[in-house]
Protein backbone atom coordinates (compact mmCIF):
# COMPACT_ATOMS: atom_id res chain seq x y z
CA UNK A 1 0.00 0.00 0.00
CA UNK A 2 3.06 2.69 1.10
CA UNK A 3 4.38 1.60 -2.32
CA UNK A 4 1.14 2.24 -4.15
CA UNK A 5 0.31 5.67 -2.71
CA UNK A 6 4.16 6.73 -2.88
CA UNK A 7 3.17 6.20 -7.01
CA UNK A 8 0.50 7.94 -6.89
CA UNK A 9 1.97 11.16 -5.43
CA UNK A 10 5.35 10.75 -8.04
CA UNK A 11 3.46 12.86 -10.27
CA UNK A 12 2.48 15.41 -8.51
CA UNK A 13 5.18 16.06 -7.05
CA UNK A 14 6.89 16.16 -10.38
CA UNK A 15 4.52 18.72 -11.60
CA UNK A 16 5.21 20.64 -8.64
CA UNK A 17 9.20 20.65 -8.86
CA UNK A 18 8.54 21.71 -13.00
CA UNK A 19 5.91 24.44 -11.46
CA UNK A 20 8.78 25.85 -9.00
CA UNK A 21 11.55 25.60 -11.92
CA UNK A 22 9.19 28.01 -14.17
CA UNK A 23 8.13 30.49 -11.61
CA UNK A 24 12.20 30.81 -10.80
CA UNK A 25 13.11 30.78 -13.92
CA UNK A 26 10.07 33.71 -14.64
CA UNK A 27 11.09 35.92 -11.42
CA UNK A 28 14.57 35.29 -12.77
CA UNK A 29 13.88 36.93 -16.47
CA UNK A 30 12.13 39.62 -14.47
CA UNK A 31 14.98 40.57 -12.34
CA UNK A 32 16.81 40.67 -15.44
CA UNK A 33 14.42 42.31 -17.79
CA UNK A 34 12.67 45.22 -15.28
CA UNK A 35 9.56 46.88 -16.67
CA UNK A 36 10.72 49.41 -18.37
CA UNK A 37 8.96 52.44 -18.03
CA UNK A 38 7.93 56.35 -20.26
CA UNK A 39 11.44 58.06 -20.38
CA UNK A 40 9.31 61.50 -21.74
CA UNK A 41 5.61 62.20 -22.96
CA UNK A 42 5.63 64.39 -26.25
CA UNK A 43 8.14 67.82 -27.57
CA UNK A 44 7.54 70.93 -25.77
CA UNK A 45 4.95 73.15 -27.59
CA UNK A 46 3.80 70.87 -30.54
CA UNK A 47 0.23 71.59 -31.79
CA UNK A 48 -2.23 68.66 -30.77
CA UNK A 49 -2.97 68.34 -34.44
CA UNK A 50 -1.78 68.60 -37.69
CA UNK A 51 -2.59 71.87 -38.92
CA UNK A 52 -3.53 70.19 -42.18
CA UNK A 53 -6.21 67.99 -41.42
CA UNK A 54 -7.38 67.19 -45.23
CA UNK A 55 -4.23 65.17 -45.35
CA UNK A 56 -6.11 62.61 -43.94
CA UNK A 57 -9.43 60.72 -43.94
CA UNK A 58 -10.16 57.44 -42.46
CA UNK A 59 -10.58 55.04 -39.53
CA UNK A 60 -7.51 56.79 -38.03
CA UNK A 61 -7.66 60.39 -38.19
CA UNK A 62 -6.76 61.13 -34.75
CA UNK A 63 -3.74 58.61 -35.07
CA UNK A 64 -2.24 59.78 -38.29
CA UNK A 65 -2.24 63.65 -37.59
CA UNK A 66 -0.92 63.39 -33.89
CA UNK A 67 1.76 60.96 -35.59
CA UNK A 68 2.33 63.99 -38.31
CA UNK A 69 2.18 66.31 -35.66
CA UNK A 70 5.07 64.78 -34.05
CA UNK A 71 7.13 64.29 -37.05
CA UNK A 72 6.50 67.97 -37.57
CA UNK A 73 8.21 68.74 -34.25
CA UNK A 74 10.88 66.38 -35.22
CA UNK A 75 11.89 67.79 -37.91
CA UNK A 76 13.82 71.03 -37.74
CA UNK A 77 13.93 73.81 -39.82
CA UNK A 78 17.54 72.25 -41.40
CA UNK A 79 15.75 69.06 -42.25
CA UNK A 80 17.22 67.27 -39.59
CA UNK A 81 14.97 64.63 -38.21
CA UNK A 82 15.19 63.88 -34.82
CA UNK A 83 14.07 60.16 -33.87
CA UNK A 84 12.96 61.30 -30.40
CA UNK A 85 13.55 64.52 -28.38
CA UNK A 86 15.12 63.38 -25.72
CA UNK A 87 18.75 62.04 -24.92
CA UNK A 88 20.19 59.32 -26.98
CA UNK A 89 16.71 59.67 -29.04
CA UNK A 90 17.97 63.37 -30.27
CA UNK A 91 20.27 61.78 -33.45
CA UNK A 92 19.08 62.20 -37.22
CA UNK A 93 19.28 58.30 -38.21
CA UNK A 94 19.54 57.98 -41.97
CA UNK A 95 16.89 54.89 -41.59
CA UNK A 96 14.42 56.43 -39.60
CA UNK A 97 14.83 59.70 -41.83
CA UNK A 98 13.83 58.00 -44.73
CA UNK A 99 11.12 56.59 -43.55
CA UNK A 100 9.66 59.94 -42.51
CA UNK A 101 10.48 61.07 -46.08
CA UNK A 102 8.34 58.36 -47.75
CA UNK A 103 5.82 59.01 -45.27
CA UNK A 104 5.86 62.91 -46.47
CA UNK A 105 5.60 61.63 -49.98
CA UNK A 106 2.99 59.48 -49.47
CA UNK A 107 0.53 61.90 -48.73
CA UNK A 108 1.91 64.65 -50.70
CA UNK A 109 4.14 66.80 -48.42
CA UNK A 110 6.89 66.90 -51.25
CA UNK A 111 8.42 69.97 -49.54
CA UNK A 112 8.87 68.67 -46.55
CA UNK A 113 10.12 65.20 -47.61
CA UNK A 114 12.85 67.28 -49.64
CA UNK A 115 14.36 69.07 -46.79
CA UNK A 116 14.66 65.67 -44.98
CA UNK A 117 16.27 64.40 -48.16
CA UNK A 118 18.57 67.51 -48.54
CA UNK A 119 20.15 66.75 -44.77
CA UNK A 120 20.98 63.57 -45.84
CA UNK A 121 22.49 64.31 -48.93
CA UNK A 122 24.71 66.83 -46.98
CA UNK A 123 25.76 64.17 -44.75
CA UNK A 124 26.33 61.78 -46.96
CA UNK A 125 29.52 59.86 -47.33
CA UNK A 126 31.39 59.85 -50.67
CA UNK A 127 32.83 56.80 -50.30
CA UNK A 128 32.31 54.11 -47.49
CA UNK A 129 29.05 53.39 -45.10
CA UNK A 130 26.70 55.23 -43.24
CA UNK A 131 27.19 56.41 -39.72
CA UNK A 132 24.58 54.91 -37.51
CA UNK A 133 23.33 58.60 -36.83
CA UNK A 134 24.29 61.77 -36.77
CA UNK A 135 23.61 64.97 -34.98
CA UNK A 136 21.23 67.42 -36.02
CA UNK A 137 23.87 69.96 -37.10
CA UNK A 138 25.00 67.01 -39.60
CA UNK A 139 27.93 65.95 -36.86
CA UNK A 140 29.62 62.44 -36.61
CA UNK A 141 28.53 61.07 -33.14
CA UNK A 142 31.40 59.35 -31.58
CA UNK A 143 30.24 56.92 -29.23
CA UNK A 144 31.48 53.92 -30.64
CA UNK A 145 28.63 53.07 -32.61
CA UNK A 146 29.67 51.23 -35.64
CA UNK A 147 28.75 52.57 -39.32
CA UNK A 148 25.45 51.07 -41.40
CA UNK A 149 25.45 49.59 -44.48
CA UNK A 150 21.97 49.30 -44.07
CA UNK A 151 21.15 53.11 -45.04
CA UNK A 152 22.39 52.91 -48.23
CA UNK A 153 19.50 50.77 -48.78
CA UNK A 154 17.05 53.20 -46.89
CA UNK A 155 18.18 56.59 -48.44
CA UNK A 156 18.01 55.03 -52.24
CA UNK A 157 14.16 53.38 -51.12
CA UNK A 158 13.22 57.00 -50.05
CA UNK A 159 15.12 58.99 -52.86
CA UNK A 160 13.29 56.67 -55.27
CA UNK A 161 10.03 56.83 -53.68
CA UNK A 162 9.98 61.20 -53.37
CA UNK A 163 10.95 60.35 -57.30
CA UNK A 164 14.33 63.04 -56.59
CA UNK A 165 16.55 61.19 -58.15
CA UNK A 166 17.36 63.78 -60.50
CA UNK A 167 17.94 66.31 -57.90
CA UNK A 168 20.41 63.68 -55.79
CA UNK A 169 21.92 61.63 -58.41
CA UNK A 170 25.18 62.27 -56.69
CA UNK A 171 23.77 60.26 -53.28
CA UNK A 172 22.04 57.94 -55.27
CA UNK A 173 25.36 56.70 -57.00
CA UNK A 174 27.44 57.04 -54.62
CA UNK A 175 25.40 54.53 -52.24
CA UNK A 176 24.12 52.54 -54.53
CA UNK A 177 28.52 51.96 -55.71
CA UNK A 178 28.74 51.63 -51.76
CA UNK A 179 26.36 48.27 -52.02
CA UNK A 180 28.10 46.52 -54.86
CA UNK A 181 31.55 47.46 -53.64
CA UNK A 182 30.62 45.16 -50.46
CA UNK A 183 29.48 42.35 -51.97
CA UNK A 184 31.52 39.72 -51.96
CA UNK A 185 32.15 36.34 -54.47
CA UNK A 186 29.36 34.74 -52.61
CA UNK A 187 27.16 37.33 -53.39
CA UNK A 188 26.68 38.67 -49.80
CA UNK A 189 27.69 41.65 -47.83
CA UNK A 190 29.95 41.59 -44.89
CA UNK A 191 28.41 41.30 -41.35
CA UNK A 192 27.33 45.35 -40.36
CA UNK A 193 25.29 46.56 -37.89
CA UNK A 194 21.53 47.10 -38.44
CA UNK A 195 18.52 48.73 -36.75
CA UNK A 196 18.77 46.51 -33.80
CA UNK A 197 22.26 48.66 -32.90
CA UNK A 198 24.71 46.04 -31.97
CA UNK A 199 27.38 44.93 -33.70
CA UNK A 200 27.19 41.82 -35.65
CA UNK A 201 29.64 38.41 -36.02
CA UNK A 202 26.99 37.40 -38.46
CA UNK A 203 25.22 38.65 -41.72
CA UNK A 204 21.70 39.75 -40.64
CA UNK A 205 18.86 39.92 -42.72
CA UNK A 206 18.48 43.36 -41.05
CA UNK A 207 21.35 44.29 -43.74
CA UNK A 208 20.23 42.31 -46.61
CA UNK A 209 16.60 43.16 -46.68
CA UNK A 210 17.04 46.99 -47.12
CA UNK A 211 20.26 46.87 -49.71
CA UNK A 212 17.91 44.66 -52.02
CA UNK A 213 15.08 47.47 -51.86
CA UNK A 214 17.68 50.01 -52.53
CA UNK A 215 19.60 48.37 -55.44
CA UNK A 216 15.64 48.08 -56.88
CA UNK A 217 15.25 51.67 -56.43
CA UNK A 218 18.94 52.54 -57.58
CA UNK A 219 17.94 50.64 -60.68
CA UNK A 220 14.58 52.22 -61.52
CA UNK A 221 16.29 55.98 -60.37
CA UNK A 222 19.27 55.40 -62.90
CA UNK A 223 16.79 54.19 -65.81
CA UNK A 224 14.10 57.36 -65.42
CA UNK A 225 17.90 59.48 -65.42
CA UNK A 226 18.88 58.06 -68.82
CA UNK A 227 22.19 56.37 -66.71
CA UNK A 228 22.32 52.88 -68.92
CA UNK A 229 25.97 52.16 -67.55
CA UNK A 230 24.91 52.31 -63.91
CA UNK A 231 21.35 50.58 -64.47
CA UNK A 232 23.20 47.76 -65.67
CA UNK A 233 25.64 47.56 -63.16
CA UNK A 234 23.07 47.37 -60.01
CA UNK A 235 20.68 45.22 -61.70
CA UNK A 236 23.40 43.13 -62.17
CA UNK A 237 24.62 43.32 -58.23
CA UNK A 238 20.84 43.18 -57.66
CA UNK A 239 20.00 39.66 -59.14
CA UNK A 240 23.43 38.60 -57.06
CA UNK A 241 22.35 39.61 -53.79
CA UNK A 242 18.92 38.39 -55.01
CA UNK A 243 19.98 35.25 -56.08
CA UNK A 244 22.37 35.18 -52.82
CA UNK A 245 19.47 36.01 -50.13
CA UNK A 246 17.23 32.75 -51.42
CA UNK A 247 19.84 30.32 -50.80
CA UNK A 248 21.37 31.34 -48.00
CA UNK A 249 18.42 32.64 -45.64
CA UNK A 250 15.45 30.95 -47.32
CA UNK A 251 13.10 29.72 -47.50
CA UNK A 252 12.15 31.05 -43.60
CA UNK A 253 14.54 34.24 -44.16
CA UNK A 254 15.47 33.97 -40.31
CA UNK A 255 17.94 37.15 -39.37
CA UNK A 256 20.68 35.09 -39.63
CA UNK A 257 21.42 32.59 -42.32
CA UNK A 258 19.81 29.62 -42.08
CA UNK A 259 22.57 26.78 -41.20
CA UNK A 260 21.10 23.75 -41.34
CA UNK A 261 16.95 22.75 -41.63
CA UNK A 262 14.97 20.77 -38.74
CA UNK A 263 12.57 18.57 -39.92
CA UNK A 264 10.06 17.77 -37.37
CA UNK A 265 8.57 14.27 -38.02
CA UNK A 266 7.53 12.88 -41.35
CA UNK A 267 4.67 15.28 -43.46
CA UNK A 268 5.49 18.18 -41.22
CA UNK A 269 6.50 21.09 -43.12
CA UNK A 270 10.75 21.97 -42.20
CA UNK A 271 11.94 24.59 -40.83
CA UNK A 272 15.27 26.41 -41.37
CA UNK A 273 17.48 26.75 -38.16
CA UNK A 274 19.32 30.32 -37.89
CA UNK A 275 18.71 33.39 -35.69
CA UNK A 276 14.92 33.08 -35.34
CA UNK A 277 12.40 35.02 -37.25
CA UNK A 278 13.01 39.18 -37.48
CA UNK A 279 10.71 41.30 -37.92
CA UNK A 280 12.70 42.99 -40.74
CA UNK A 281 11.52 39.77 -42.66
CA UNK A 282 8.60 42.33 -43.75
CA UNK A 283 11.05 44.33 -46.31
CA UNK A 284 11.30 41.36 -48.42
CA UNK A 285 7.75 41.92 -49.57
CA UNK A 286 5.04 44.84 -50.43
CA UNK A 287 5.33 48.13 -50.43
CA UNK A 288 9.77 47.31 -50.53
CA UNK A 289 9.46 44.67 -52.58
CA UNK A 290 7.11 43.26 -55.35
CA UNK A 291 4.92 40.07 -53.35
CA UNK A 292 5.83 36.28 -53.50
CA UNK A 293 4.53 33.76 -51.75
CA UNK A 294 7.05 32.30 -50.14
CA UNK A 295 8.13 36.03 -48.20
CA UNK A 296 4.17 36.13 -47.48
CA UNK A 297 4.41 32.36 -45.81
CA UNK A 298 7.78 34.00 -43.98
CA UNK A 299 6.14 37.11 -43.05
CA UNK A 300 2.97 35.53 -41.59
CA UNK A 301 5.13 32.97 -40.11
CA UNK A 302 7.38 35.73 -38.15
CA UNK A 303 4.16 37.54 -37.58
CA UNK A 304 3.18 35.09 -35.57
CA UNK A 305 6.13 34.06 -33.81
CA UNK A 306 7.19 37.39 -32.71
CA UNK A 307 3.57 38.51 -31.27
CA UNK A 308 3.94 39.33 -27.38
CA UNK A 309 1.32 38.57 -24.49
CA UNK A 310 0.12 42.41 -24.42
CA UNK A 311 -0.28 42.26 -28.56
CA UNK A 312 2.38 43.99 -30.04
CA UNK A 313 5.49 42.98 -32.07
CA UNK A 314 8.82 42.35 -30.38
CA UNK A 315 11.96 42.68 -32.68
CA UNK A 316 13.44 39.34 -33.03
CA UNK A 317 13.03 35.46 -31.95
CA UNK A 318 16.39 36.11 -30.27
CA UNK A 319 15.69 39.07 -28.68
CA UNK A 320 15.25 39.47 -25.10
CA UNK A 321 12.47 37.83 -22.95
CA UNK A 322 10.84 40.38 -21.21
CA UNK A 323 7.34 40.60 -23.00
CA UNK A 324 7.61 43.90 -24.32
CA UNK A 325 6.33 45.06 -27.50
CA UNK A 326 7.92 47.58 -29.63
CA UNK A 327 5.90 49.95 -31.59
CA UNK A 328 8.18 50.36 -35.12
CA UNK A 329 7.88 46.17 -35.76
CA UNK A 330 4.67 46.45 -34.77
CA UNK A 331 3.89 48.90 -37.14
CA UNK A 332 6.00 47.21 -40.37
CA UNK A 333 3.80 44.16 -39.35
CA UNK A 334 0.85 46.83 -40.25
CA UNK A 335 2.14 48.20 -43.17
CA UNK A 336 3.42 45.02 -44.65
CA UNK A 337 -0.49 43.62 -44.13
CA UNK A 338 -1.78 47.04 -45.72
CA UNK A 339 0.14 46.57 -48.32
CA UNK A 340 -0.19 43.18 -49.55
CA UNK A 341 -3.95 43.47 -48.47
CA UNK A 342 -4.65 42.07 -45.65
CA UNK A 343 -6.82 44.67 -43.95
CA UNK A 344 -7.78 42.55 -41.32
CA UNK A 345 -4.61 42.40 -39.61
CA UNK A 346 -3.40 45.43 -41.14
CA UNK A 347 -6.50 47.17 -38.84
CA UNK A 348 -6.11 44.63 -35.84
CA UNK A 349 -2.51 46.28 -35.43
CA UNK A 350 -3.19 50.10 -35.73
CA UNK A 351 -6.19 49.61 -33.67
CA UNK A 352 -3.32 48.19 -30.87
CA UNK A 353 -1.08 51.22 -31.74
CA UNK A 354 -3.69 53.73 -31.50
CA UNK A 355 -5.10 52.44 -28.07
CA UNK A 356 -1.26 52.57 -26.40
CA UNK A 357 -0.47 56.15 -27.05
CA UNK A 358 0.36 58.19 -24.17
CA UNK A 359 -1.22 60.79 -22.71
CA UNK A 360 -0.20 63.42 -24.91
CA UNK A 361 -1.34 61.22 -27.99
CA UNK A 362 2.31 60.34 -28.87
CA UNK A 363 3.51 57.23 -30.17
CA UNK A 364 5.70 55.65 -27.70
CA UNK A 365 8.84 53.34 -28.56
CA UNK A 366 7.69 50.43 -26.41
CA UNK A 367 4.17 48.93 -24.72
CA UNK A 368 5.62 47.16 -21.63
CA UNK A 369 4.28 43.83 -19.81
CA UNK A 370 1.37 46.35 -18.26
CA UNK A 371 0.31 47.12 -21.77
CA UNK A 372 1.17 51.02 -20.60
CA UNK A 373 3.57 52.96 -23.14
CA UNK A 374 7.29 52.93 -22.58
CA UNK A 375 10.37 54.49 -23.76
CA UNK A 376 10.96 57.44 -25.60
CA UNK A 377 7.40 59.12 -27.08
CA UNK A 378 7.08 60.44 -29.76
CA UNK A 379 9.17 58.06 -32.06
CA UNK A 380 9.41 59.21 -35.64
CA UNK A 381 10.00 56.01 -37.30
CA UNK A 382 6.62 54.61 -35.72
CA UNK A 383 5.28 57.80 -36.31
CA UNK A 384 6.16 57.61 -40.45
CA UNK A 385 5.27 53.55 -40.53
CA UNK A 386 1.71 54.63 -38.86
CA UNK A 387 1.30 57.07 -41.84
CA UNK A 388 2.24 54.95 -44.46
CA UNK A 389 0.12 52.05 -43.20
CA UNK A 390 -2.62 53.91 -42.98
CA UNK A 391 -2.24 55.16 -46.53
CA UNK A 392 -1.66 51.77 -47.89
CA UNK A 393 -4.81 50.96 -46.42
CA UNK A 394 -6.84 53.56 -48.77
CA UNK A 395 -4.40 53.50 -51.76
CA UNK A 396 -1.38 51.11 -53.00
CA UNK A 397 2.12 52.15 -52.56
CA UNK A 398 4.15 52.41 -55.08
CA UNK A 399 6.97 49.20 -54.81
CA UNK A 400 10.15 49.72 -56.58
Amino acid sequence: MRGGSRHRWFPYAVIALLLAILAAGTTSNLIRNPQPRLVSDGIPGRTATHADSALVSGKYDDLVQHALADLDGLTLPNGATLAGWNGPWRYVWPRDASFVAVARCAIGQYDEALDVLAFLNRVRPSTGRWEARYTETGGRVDDGRASQLDGSGWVLWATWFCRAGDRYWEMVRESADQIVTELAPDGLPAPSSDYWERRETELTLGTVAPLLTGLRSAVRIATDQHQPAEATRWQAALETLSAATDRVFGPDYPRTPAAATSFVEPGVEPVSIGGGADAIVTVLGPPFAPARAVVSTAIDRAHAVLTQPNGGVTPGESWRADGVSWTPQTALFALSAAARGDQATANTLLSWLDQHRTSTGALPEKVNRDLEPAGEAPLAWTAALVVLADTALQNPLPTP
